[in-house]
């Protein structure tokens, strides 16, 4: 079952400038998507029309097997099963503290005071973000930041979480930690979509990868179908994974045979491929 689902979707910003054309974007329920393009392809724009912040000016939307509309009942329907975290997670924090900036979500549908409390409770943890509770989200590091946007998407028990560069402005562990967090949440049973731009990723954490370029999607397949078109990934203005490409380049200065196309995406997958020749 597809639980997001665009429809030849368009838009226009106000000033008339075209910022999508005719997207169709399909996510099953329970995987895990990639959205891949460079900055300005598109990428943020789509998010934002998944849950009604923007409303498309040709095309239709359907979360979970309900058509996007736009007023507030089902708009509220709507973002309690698709929660976006943002790029910039000092954009999404809004409270004094950590707790209220989790509540916010929970306490704006009505809940009780005892079930908010358990779910802030929850949330953090299921972050690594216990006892931070009354801290200032500007005491926060970046990545802890983004886990504190995270925790409050997880406070409202979402289907869907989508994910605007999940890992941008953060370092290397920071961003594999996020990156762990997101398979975990998956393997719960969370649906994750994510945008980014960074190719070495895609191979590890992908099941399907969307390319955008200039408001299109130019192609969609798996992370071994969509990296093995270097010409269409160049023309987005993207490169090979860094594997992929050092394949690239030992075949045609040495045309060896274990670096012959389709070149292999991670280091497991380059280590298998070499043992495999020296094993013939």
């Amino acid at each position: 079952m597809n639980i997001i689902e665009t429809k030849n979707i368009s838009y226009h910003y106000p000033d008339g400038t075209p910022a999508l054309h005719n997207v169709n974007f399909k996510v099953e329920e329970g995987s895990k998507v990639a959205l891949l393009g460079a900055n300005g392809a598109g990428k943020s724009t789509l998010f934002l029309h998944f849950n009604g912040i923007i409303k498309p000016s040709k095309g239709t939307i359907f979360v979970d097997g309900d058509e996007v509309k736009y007023d507030k009942k089902t708009l509220l329907k709507i973002r309690q099963k698709l929660g976006i975290v943002f790029q910039n997670p000092d954009d999404q924090l809004i409270a004094p503290t950590v707790k209220e900036d989790v509540a916010y979500g929970p306490l704006n549908i009505g809940l009780p005071n005892n079930e908010i409390n358990e779910r802030v409770k929850e949330s953090l943890k299921s972050v690594g973000l216990e006892g931070v509770e009354r801290k200032a989200p500007h005491q926060l590091s970046g990545g802890e930041k983004k886990k504190v946007a995270i925790a409050g998407i997880l406070a409202m028990q979402p289907k869907i979480m989508v994910l605007d560069e999940p890992t941008a402005g953060l370092d290397p562990k920071g961003a594999s930690q996020i990156m762990k967090l997101l398979y975990e949440l998956n393997q719960k049973g969370i649906t994750i979509v994510i945008s980014t731009h960074d190719v070495d990723m895609v191979p590890l954490y992908a099941s399907k990868v969307y390319i955008m370029s200039k408001g299109t999607i130019i192609k969609e397949g798996s992370p071994q179908e969509i990296f093995k078109d270097a010409t269409t990934i160049r023309d987005a203005n993207l490169r090979l994974p860094r594997i992929a490409h050092l394949m690239e380049i030992l075949n045609k200065k040495n045309g060896l045979s274990s670096c012959k196309p389709p070149y292999p995406l991670t280091i497991g997958e380059a280590r298998r491929r070499v043992l495999e020749q020296n094993l013939i």
